[in-house]
Order: C-alpha cells, then sequence, then structure tokens
C-alpha cells in the first residue's frame, strides 16, 4: 500500500513535465467523484504540486560558482581638460580576478567581481606656453590605483549542456586609491564614481564541478580630476573630466559549490 508521503516523493523525483502530467492524470481520474468543495482543494493541490515541481526542477544543486580569472584591463578614455587642453592616455594592465556566481534558478544569476588594477596616466597634446613650456605636451600624472567592485545580473543559456554562454548587466563602483602624482604636478584627486556594466561570456565544462571561462566586460565609468600644479605656476589648478570606460577580457577557471 503506497502512502501519499511516498507518492510525493515519487511525483518530485520524475521530470516536471511528467510529474506534472501524472497529477493531472489523477485528479481527472477522481475529480467527477468529488463534491465542490473537494474538487476546489484538489485543483489547488494540483496546481501547487505542479508549481513545486517546477521550481524543483529550475534551481540547481549547486547554487554557488567561483572563478578565478587573468583579465586584461583596457581603457578606451578620453577627457575634457581644462586651462591646458588635450587629451589622457592611461596605460593597459594585466591583472587577476575573482568573481563570486549566486544562481537563483538555473538560467538567473548573480555575480561580484572583485579586483583591482594600478594604471599609470598623462596628459597628452596640452599647451604649456603660459608657464613657459611647449604648445603640445605630455605632462605625467604619475599612477593611480582602481578598486572596482562590480554586481552584475545574469542569464545563462543551456545550463544543463557542455557549453554555456551567457549575458550580464550591472552597476559598478570604483573607488581611487594611493594615487602617486609622480614628478611633474603636485597632486591629483579622482573622485570615485559609479559605472554600468554590461557582460558576454561563456563556461566550458570539464566536469560537473570544474569548468573553464571566457569573458568580456565593458564599464561605462565617468571621474572627475583635480590636478593640483601650484608647484609649476601660483594657484594653478587643472579640473578634468575624464571617461576610462575599460574593455576587461578574461581567461580563467571555476568551480561550483
Amino acid at each position: 500500500m503506497y502512502t501519499t508521503q511516498s507518492i510525493i516523493s515519487f511525483i518530485f523525483q520524475l521530470d516536471y513535465r511528467h510529474s506534472f502530467a501524472l497529477i493531472l492524470a489523477i485528479v481527472l481520474r477522481q475529480i467527477n467523484t468529488l463534491n465542490d468543495m473537494k474538487k476546489l482543494f484538489l485543483i489547488a493541490l494540483t496546481l501547487t504540486l505542479g508549481a513545486l515541481s517546477l521550481q524543483a526542477q529550475t534551481i540547481p544543486n549547486q547554487r554557488w560558482q567561483m572563478r578565478l580569472r587573468g583579465v586584461a584591463v583596457m581603457p578606451n578614455e578620453s577627457a575634457t581638460i581644462n586651462t591646458i587642453g588635450g587629451d589622457v592616455d592611461i596605460n593597459t594592465k594585466f591583472i587577476p580576478e575573482l568573481d563570486f556566481t549566486y544562481f537563483f534558478t538555473k538560467n538567473i544569476a548573480a555575480e561580484l567581481i572583485l579586483g583591482t588594477t594600478k594604471h599609470n596616466v598623462h596628459t597628452t597634446g596640452s599647451d604649456l606656453t603660459a608657464i613657459g613650456g611647449s604648445s603640445s605636451s605630455n605632462v605625467d600624472l604619475g599612477s593611480v590605483w582602481l578598486l572596482p567592485p562590480t554586481l552584475t545580473a545574469q542569464y545563462h543559456f543551456f545550463p544543463d549542456g557542455a557549453i554555456k554562454p551567457y549575458v550580464g548587466a550591472g552597476i559598478n563602483y570604483t573607488i581611487f586609491y594611493s594615487a602617486n602624482a609622480g614628478s611633474t604636478v603636485k597632486n591629483v584627486k579622482y573622485d570615485n564614481a559609479f559605472g554600468f556594466a554590461t557582460q558576454l561570456g561563456i563556461d566550458f565544462k570539464l566536469s560537473d564541478k570544474y569548468f573553464v571561462n571566457l569573458d568580456a566586460k565593458y564599464i561605462l565609468l565617468k571621474t572627475d580630476v583635480n590636478v593640483d600644479a601650484s608647484n609649476l605656476a601660483p594657484n594653478l589648478s587643472i579640473p578634468a573630466k575624464v571617461d576610462i570606460n575599460p574593455f576587461l577580457l578574461g581567461f580563467g577557471v571555476g568551480m561550483k559549490f
């Protein structure tokens, strides 16, 4: 004799389409023998079990993923520089990056991306004739570290396949720290800023636990910069609006847990 608990347990072990079909068949077989109140209760129970069966099929057993990537950070920089004009140049860097991904369902996830990078900065084509320089000078602005934690919402295609592409979009908050003004100007100050991130990637399955990852991100990031050049001329301050807009291309390995 089968108990109610054993029948429900068997239903949840089936593929969600088969389990819901089985529940529906039981209801159709019994519904004509019941009064109206019992019919309503049985219909409600059918819908509830069907929804739970579907949910059990779409939530992954391993909700977390961790990836370690090597990433090329390639700024797509430009600037509006007051007083001396010109543009800005920010160098490309290669860094390690760590991220954690949490899956709400097999397809929908959120990823937190962590990494930090140091960039060298200088202006190009700046007019320094007012302080005895050339009309097209490059001004060394030293270096600065960026800490840009980024949170994206992702959609993963073919979650049960060996090749799993995904897309994502989210927000970034970049913290500028340990700025070194270099040997030309007195000080450089960068304002922390929010940005918008887009993401495209693909996971290649190695086993049930491990995978290889290729990932590309583009971050729309702007910051206000103020250069204290009072060592070059009295009270000389050079404000600028800088678009960093880095493209990040990463390759690495990951694990599920």
